[in-house]
């Protein structure tokens, strides 16, 4: 039989930029981010690098017609939505976007100059060029050190990037982003600036050298957002977003520092259906079992985390508990993201600690605690004080982690006045949560 087809029509995002034989920069990482963005990626190549995770070994620049050639290319044939400019070399190819300037939509602007290992990636006297180009962006996304070339000042704090972030409005960018993770601080501020308004982003700094393709992913999401319709601040913020978990949950590959994860919100959300029915699994599992001794009064609360979760509405869970019924311990409805806020709180918590745990069931402490012998692995305890001072799921969660070493199986809250204690079993796995609820089952009889 001869199938129907039925295609999709994606926006369009042209980059122009240098291709990266590692796969953590330039073309690839701006094609793979804005696939996983729901666009279609369509290139420019302006040179090729040998280069990995560990340096730039060498670089060809193609031929400035060659360039103007692919640009041509598919503006004659694509309705491009969006375009952003990654590493240019030379003043000559910078010169060449410029002259392309007004067919080119949504122009993202990332003045590449330098890769992540210190190599240079534009020659001095191009430098100067650049102020043609921010003049012809809808944004401009420099890091500190490229902001200081372009502008000339230094960058210490959130006031000098946006005074810089000023400077680039002036120079004729309609908007400029000037990033925050070169300048020093427990977090990282990104700033915005508009003619109308100065925005600031703020993120913890993730404790990683694997930062590899950092600026082209996020210059890329920005412009996809773009090409989707996205306004200015909601695409930098979506792409902001995206840049902080891609930072965290990296790719470990090669011998130098990894690589940012382009695809992470995409194999995220992939993974969220799979999180539910692991959940289910464990609720069937439990249920199974003879829970009286272990159920809470207000119900026992079970959760999974997506592999990437940041967010609490990223936590399946059962959504009213597991409560005791005449017919025995029963779901009082099914599962759903979002259903369990402080135990999606508590969860993230310790995944602040180890991301590798990703599910949570809460018990009933039992009245005998060496019935929490016999797990697998350290059981931490949350301080009397913590309980009683009503402290928050994340505030309990880390002063638990701070008086046991390595990552606990299991966390104890021993409750307060009129406040049943309960113990927050943890592990990576569904299978490995069930186990362990049921070994302290075994314990209490």
């Amino acid at each position: 039989m001869q199938r129907t087809e039925s295609p999709v029509t994606p926006p369009v995002v042209l980059t122009i930029a240098g291709s990266d034989s590692g796969g953590g920069a330039g073309i690839q990482a701006d094609l793979k981010t804005i696939e996983a963005g729901g666009a279609f990626g369509t290139s420019a190549i302006t040179s090729v690098t040998a280069q990995n995770t560990a340096g730039v070994r060498g670089s060809h620049l193609l031929p400035t017609d060659d360039i103007a050639a692919q640009i041509g290319a598919v503006l004659d044939d694509f309705d491009v939505s969006a375009v952003k400019t990654g590493m240019l070399a030379t003043g000559e190819v910078i010169d060449l976007v410029v002259e392309r300037a007004a067919d080119l939509p949504n122009l993202v602007v990332d003045p590449v100059m330098v890769a992540a290992s210190g190599d240079r990636l534009l020659a001095a006297e191009a430098e100067d060029a650049y102020e043609t180009l921010v003049a012809a962006s809808a944004l401009v996304t420099p890091n500190a050190d490229e902001a200081e070339v372009l502008t000339g000042r230094d960058i210490a704090d959130p006031d000098d990037a946006a005074a810089a972030g000023r400077d680039l409005v002036e120079m004729g960018a309609d908007a400029a982003l000037v990033k925050g993770g070169h300048v020093p601080g427990g977090a990282v501020v990104d700033v915005l600036v508009t003619d109308d308004a100065t925005t600031e982003f703020r993120h913890d700094r993730v404790d990683t050298d694997a930062t590899h393709g950092s600026g082209c992913t996020l210059s890329s999401a920005i412009a996809t957002r773009l090409a989707h319709g996205d306004g200015l601040e909601t695409a930098v913020a979506g792409g902001i977003d995206l840049l902080g978990r891609a930072v965290r949950y990296n790719i470990d590959v090669g011998e130098g520092p990894g690589a940012v994860h382009h695809a992470v919100t995409l194999r995220d959300d992939a993974a969220r259906e799979p999180t539910a029915e692991a959940v289910e699994s464990v609720v069937a599992a439990l249920t199974g079992n003879k829970l009286a001794p272990l159920v809470p009064e207000s119900g026992m609360a079970v959760a999974g985390a997506t592999p990437h979760a940041e967010r609490p509405d990223e936590v399946a869970a059962v959504d009213g508990r597991i409560t005791l019924t005449m017919a025995g311990p029963r779901p009082n409805h099914g599962v759903r993201f979002g259903a369990e806020p402080d135990l999606a709180r508590s969860l993230l918590a310790v995944r602040e600690r180890d991301p590798t745990r990703r599910f949570a069931v809460t018990c009933r402490l039992p009245d005998d605690e060496t019935a929490l012998d016999g797990l697998d692995g350290p059981v931490a305890s949350v301080a009397d004080g913590e309980r009683e001072a009503g402290t928050a799921p994340e505030g309990r969660i880390e002063a638990a982690f701070a008086g046991v070493d390595g990552s606990p199986v299991a966390v104890v809250d021993p409750g307060a006045v009129g406040v049943e204690g309960r113990v927050l079993v943890l592990a990576d796995g569904a299978a490995t949560v069930t186990e362990r609820v049921e070994k302290i089952l075994d314990a209490v009889g």
